[in-house]
């Protein structure tokens, strides 16, 4: 581990050291302070990781990776450099308990490690899925079924459309929600290989944005002009008397979904013919996948069996993957009633989110280890630094300063639930196991609440060793709501490195 502990040429660390947390000194401040102190000494700006890596950005053109866009997602570099400094056996078991699209699982596996991966959304099954079996698949096949999708032509009596909720109703032109609608209904009832259905699934998901009047805008869908709901909108506005709202997307010319699936498949066989042209044919290691809430799933994973752990969780900025991934969660056939159920069932990241502490007690009561449940809550209450950070985001909610009266209790529900997850990571960690978090630090209401030094904090509380945290050179900016009314603090987007 002699790199990663690695020392760097002096900086100005007034730079990335937060002194003042609570603007205009509103709110005590004393534990997150202390905090700042305590781990700064193993806090490294780094060179060795940027923007571009702890993001999706490395990974757009990179073959096997580029199969599922996830804008949350970090890079195969980022992996491939963590996996290198941790030194692993060559049978260890890499675990990410947020997988995404798989990034550390593709990357683990090519370097051949075993992989374990849970995600609570349908469609990173979908993507390992596709991913693991580039080894196995039919080129002749795959270019058949390409040749076949370039000639087929959805039915004039077909009368199916694609499924639909209310965040995403009017999402496609007409004929497009048909094709979508028939291409399933006729390649899934196929006699293609279920290798071939699953890349045409992953394929087709891949395309929806693309052929769709929407784009994905942080924590929104943004929505084009044409698309007939804002039409309606408009046409509502006008009979009032008011303006229209300013709608500026135009995304042009939408291609149909043949276009783009042929595309698309294109260019994923191209991918598939340059990893065959290996000898190898089939990954040494393996991979599992659980699709499900790692709350709730890793404490079915036995003890002192995983050997590193590469995630980024959901941050803590109200980002709601259940509206961002709306089109590909309703094309899958998730009900209204399902959505609302898949966004509780998050890491507490968005503004509805309610508590799960009741739900988490009834689950480790009926596992028999309620009195690890009640040892888990004890240390989250006698944190210091969140008992000071809730107070303080209470206070702004009170004072009217806060937009949204769900933040402190999302805030407050983050922490908890990311303080479970760790003490069952401690718990299912084999001894010398390293565990790596890309995390971002954010500001409400002027508090600045230093998620990499609390969550090692909290890291630590259940056991891990903290190693490094190493801090990126480009910082994070604040609203401009917040910079005009509280100043700019810059903020700190971290991997935090613990050691079992």
């Amino acid at each position: 581990m002699k790199d990663i502990l690695s020392a760097q040429e002096p900086i100005d660390i007034q730079k990335w050291h937060v002194s003042n947390f609570s603007a205009d000194d509103c709110n005590p401040q004393e534990a997150r302070r202390a905090l700042e102190e305590e781990y700064w000494p193993i806090t490294e700006i780094t060179d060795r990781f940027n923007r571009q890596s702890v993001s999706y950005q490395l990974s757009k053109k990179d073959s096997l990776h580029r199969w599922l866009k996830y804008k949350e997602g970090f890079s195969a570099d980022l992996v491939k450099t963590l996996l290198d400094d941790f030194h692993l056996q060559k049978n260890a078991v890499v675990a990410d308990p947020f997988m995404g699209s798989g990034t550390t699982a593709l990357v683990a596996l090519m370097n051949g490690y075993d992989s374990l991966g849970f995600d609570i959304l349908p469609m990173s099954g979908i993507a390992i899925k596709a991913k693991t079996t580039v080894y196995e698949y039919s080129l002749t096949e795959l270019q058949h079924l390409l040749e076949e999708i370039a000639s087929a032509e959805v039915p004039a009596y077909y009368a199916g459309t694609t499924p639909e909720i209310a965040i995403t109703k009017d999402g496609y032109p007409t004929e497009t929600s048909r094709a979508l609608a028939y291409y399933r209904q006729y390649f899934m009832h196929s006699d293609y290989s279920d290798e071939a259905k699953t890349l045409l699934e992953l394929c087709t998901l891949n395309s929806l944005e693309r052929i769709s009047y929407s784009a994905k805008d942080g924590q929104y869908l943004r929505w084009d002009r044409r698309c007939p709901k804002m039409i309606a909108a408009a046409e509502a506005r006008k009979k009032t008397g008011r303006k229209p709202a300013a709608v500026k997307l135009d995304k042009g010319k939408l291609p149909t979904l043949k276009e783009a699936l042929c595309e698309e498949l294109r260019s994923v066989i191209e991918d598939i013919r340059y990893f065959q042209q290996d000898d190898t044919k089939a990954f040494e290691a393996q991979s599992r996948f659980i699709e499900g809430s790692a709350l709730f799933e890793l404490p079915k994973i036995a003890d002192n069996t995983i050997d590193a752990v590469i995630s980024s969780p959901p941050y803590c900025n109200r980002y709601d993957y259940t509206r961002t991934y709306a089109l590909e969660l309703a094309y899958m056939g998730i009900t209204e009633q399902g959505i609302r159920q898949l966004r509780q069932n998050l890491l507490s990241c968005t503004v509805e989110n309610k508590p799960k502490t009741e739900e988490l007690k009834a689950f480790y009561r009926n596992i028999g280890r309620e009195a690890y449940y009640e040892r888990i809550m004890h240390t989250i209450q006698k944190n210091k630094t969140l008992q000071e950070i809730n107070l303080a985001l209470k206070q702004r909610s009170e004072n009217g300063e806060i937009n949204n009266k769900g933040v402190p209790r999302m805030v407050d529900g983050y922490f908890r639930e990311l303080t479970f997850l760790f003490a069952e990571l401690h718990r299912t960690c084999r001894p010398g196991a390293y565990v790596a978090f890309v995390n971002d630090n954010v500001r409400y209401a002027g508090e600045v609440i230093p998620v990499d030094y609390l969550t090692t904090q909290l890291a630590e509380q259940v056991g891990f060793t903290p190693v490094k945290i190493y801090t990126l050179r480009q910082q994070k900016g604040n609203s401009s709501q917040q910079m005009k009314k509280y100043g700019r603090v810059a903020l700190r987007k971290s991997i935090t490195i613990w050691r079992k």
